[in-house]
């Protein structure tokens, strides 16, 4: 919060904030320089992240259904081992109770070729397709980098080229914040953050102020300058406009 220096009048205190106007006018429009960079970065960043995430799901499910080939030919290996074992003991069976315990265990290795033999043409059928969107988020994910670096890089440069013009005017708002009471200061603060155009102070023009009529009397008290008036209908803090004028000029 601004120290006050000295109790400065409510004149000085008027142009204090026409010229606090003034300076964040100023930086506003420097700010519009930096046009939706700052938002796309920051959208950009936010994709990178999701991409990535989607993408390390996506590598994670094609290594787990190379597994699940794998695993599926292990398996058809070893109940073909088991149907060779089991047709073997067939051959050495003393009854048919233990013949057909036999045979029923060699269908069910049967069962158990079948059954891996379709698992692995149906993720063999996927993989295409699987490699494809893991291929595609990859080159997004190159791409977006690119993108990210080329803005952040047109971004650095308008940064740049107005460091020293916002520092200044920066410098010369803690000034002027200095001849404004603490109250009036955060009113200021609170309708710049409020007034979709950033203007907080406003001057006496043709009886009006932002488009709204000022009753006459209103409109000789602020005339007087001994007063720090607002709009009833907006909240903006009223200057009378040759004041405004004569501080705009000074800025």
């Amino acid at each position: 919060m601004a120290t006050i220096l000295h109790e400065a009048s409510i004149r000085e205190q008027l142009q204090a904030l026409v010229r606090l106007q003034a300076i964040d006018s100023k930086i506003d429009q420097i700010t519009k320089l930096r046009g939706d960079l700052p938002d796309e970065i920051r959208d950009m960043e936010d994709e990178k992240v999701g991409l990535s995430t989607r993408l390390d799901k996506l590598e994670t499910e094609e290594k787990d259904q190379q597994d699940a080939i794998r695993q599926a030919g292990v398996d058809i290996k070893e109940a073909e081992m088991l149907i060779q074992r089991y047709e073997e003991q067939q051959l050495q069976v003393r009854n048919n109770r233990e013949y057909d315990a036999l045979t029923k265990e060699v269908e069910a290795q049967k069962q158990r070729i079948t059954d891996n033999n379709a698992k692995i043409e149906e993720l063999e059928a996927l993989a295409p397709q699987h490699a494809l969107l893991v291929e595609e988020a990859r080159q997004r994910l190159v791409d977006l980098k690119a993108q990210m670096k080329e803005k952040q890089g047109a971004l650095s440069e308008v940064l740049q080229d107005t460091k020293h013009e916002v520092e200044g005017l920066e410098k010369n708002r803690d000034e002027a914040e200095t001849l404004v009471e603490s109250r009036y200061l955060r009113a200021y603060k609170r309708l710049r953050g409020r007034v979709r155009d950033g203007r907080a102070v406003v001057p006496l023009e043709r009886g009006a102020a932002a488009g709204f009529a000022v009753p006459p009397q209103r409109q000789l008290e602020i005339r007087q300058r001994n007063r720090i008036i607002v709009c009833e209908h907006t909240g903006r803090i009223i200057v009378d406009g040759e004041l405004f004028a004569e501080t705009m000029a000074e800025v």
